[in-house]
C-alpha cells in the first residue's frame, strides 16, 4: 500500500521515516516466508512505489524489493527516468538492482544493513559511485541499521534452524 508518513513520524527525521516505511514491507515479505528485505521510492516527498521480496511466491530470482518497487514508480511517473526519486531500502543493493538503479537514474539511494555477501553500493561493489557508468547516484548507508539487520537475522537464523536455507 502506498502511502505517505503517518503523523506520529513527523518529528522523526526524513530518512528515519521513510525506512521504517520500507522496514514494514520487509515485515510484510517476512509473514510470507520471503527473504525480509523491503523498499519504498519517493518523489516530491510522496510515496510512489513500496514492494518487499516476492523471489519465492513469484519464483523469479529478479523479484527483489528494488525491482519491484523500480517497476511501480515507473509505472507510476509514466517514465522509466526516475529522476527526483529517493529509494529507500532495508539491505544494501545487490549487482543487479544497482545496475537497475543506474538505468532508472534514480539519484539518491538510501539503505540500512550492509550486505558483506553481496552488496553492490558499498561493500563489494561500488557501482552507483562509478565514475565509468552514465549514472551516479548519492548514497547514504545505514540508517535503521539495527532493526533492519536484525530482522533478517533472525529470518536466516529460523530458517537454518527449519533447515530450508
Amino acid at each position: 500500500m502506498i502511502s505517505s508518513p503517518s503523523p506520529a513520524d513527523a518529528d522523526l527525521p526524513t530518512h528515519e521515516t521513510y525506512m521504517r516505511m520500507a522496514l514494514r514491507q520487509a515485515q510484510e515479505a517476512e509473514q510470507c516466508d520471503e527473504t525480509p528485505v523491503g523498499a519504498i521510492i519517493v518523489r516530491a516527498g510522496r510515496v510512489i512505489a513500496a514492494a518487499h521480496n516476492q523471489r519465492e511466491q513469484l519464483r523469479d530470482p529478479t523479484a527483489h524489493a528494488e525491482m519491484i518497487a523500480i517497476t511501480q514508480a515507473a509505472e507510476s511517473v509514466g517514465d522509466w527516468r526516475l529522476e527526483g526519486c529517493t529509494l529507500y531500502v532495508t539491505l544494501e543493493p545487490c549487482p543487479m538492482c544497482a545496475g537497475a538503479i543506474v538505468q532508472a537514474r534514480i539519484p539518491q539511494v538510501v539503505y540500512a544493513a550492509a550486505d558483506p555477501k553481496a552488496g553492490a553500493v558499498d561493500s563489494l561493489f561500488h557501482l552507483l559511485s562509478d565514475a565509468r557508468l552514465n549514472h551516479r547516484a548519492e548514497v547514504i548507508g545505514g540508517v535503521l541499521r539495527e532493526p533492519c539487520g536484525e530482522i533478517l537475522t533472525e529470518f536466516f537464523r529460523r530458517m537454518r534452524a527449519q533447515g530450508k536455507k
